[in-house]
């Protein structure tokens, strides 16, 4: 006989990040994050903020509270606020389930009650108007007005998959405008040590560009290598 499953499994053990080298995260570009993980970690562009957000007020970083809810059930949500701290991003995963929403502006509305700087899904949402209300970043798949049920099974606290990119409990996730990218708290570290020099090189690049330039060096070298072939 198969033992039945509790309705929500919350890890709590995970290992937040430092909270120092996170806060150096808050306001940085995520394509500046991406560089400075050699140009990967942006999960699928299908998660996008909620629609009719303000671009210029979506932008979040934090350590992720990570949940996999069940098809068509956002039980896993209440045990990832009840495991979130403030600042904290809380990441639901719901495997590719469509036909209902996750959440809706009550949800969303505790998820900010509760100190936390975003919620990240590849789900739905619902009752956007007042989503947008509350404040809270979200990011989402997209919207429906279907409910979901309460009934789980959940997990909360383990690895899930978002938008094609694993994240762990404790990675930090940093959004903007532009999309959202993970870093994985074992390289936190140096990608903060590398942000600094990518945000100096963009820097002067675009103040190069600014000022007429029209192909970059590293192209011109490679013309003078050889290495471009012209063919009329």
């Amino acid at each position: 006989m198969i033992e039945e499953a509790p309705a929500l499994t919350v890890h709590r053990g995970f290992e937040r990040p430092d909270k120092g080298l996170v806060e150096r995260l808050r306001g940085a570009q995520t394509g500046h994050v991406v560089d400075a993980m050699n140009g990967r970690g942006a999960i699928a562009s299908t998660v996008a903020p909620v629609r009719g957000a303000n671009p210029d007020t979506v932008a979040f970083a934090g350590p992720a509270v990570t949940a996999r809810a069940g098809p068509d059930d956002n039980l896993a949500v209440f045990g990832a606020i009840d495991l979130a701290e403030p600042g904290d991003v809380i990441a639901v995963t719901t495997e590719g389930w469509a036909a209902s929403a996750l959440v809706g502006d009550m949800v969303t509305g505790m998820i900010r009650n509760r100190g936390c700087a975003a919620l990240v899904t590849d789900g739905m949402v619902r009752d956007v108007a007042g989503v947008l209300a509350t404040g809270l970043p979200v990011f989402c798949r997209g919207m429906t007005p279907n409910s979901p049920a309460r009934n789980g099974p959940g997990i909360v606290g383990k690895q899930i998959s978002l938008g094609g990119v694993p994240v762990h409990a404790g990675d930090v996730v940093v959004g903007d405008r532009d999309g959202v990218v993970v870093v994985p708290r074992d390289e936190l570290a140096v990608v903060v040590e590398k942000l600094d020099q990518i945000v100096e090189l963009e820097t002067a690049m675009e103040k190069r560009v600014r000022e007429g330039l029209e192909l970059p060096q590293f192209y011109r070298e490679l013309v003078d290598a050889g290495a471009v072939e012209y063919q009329d």
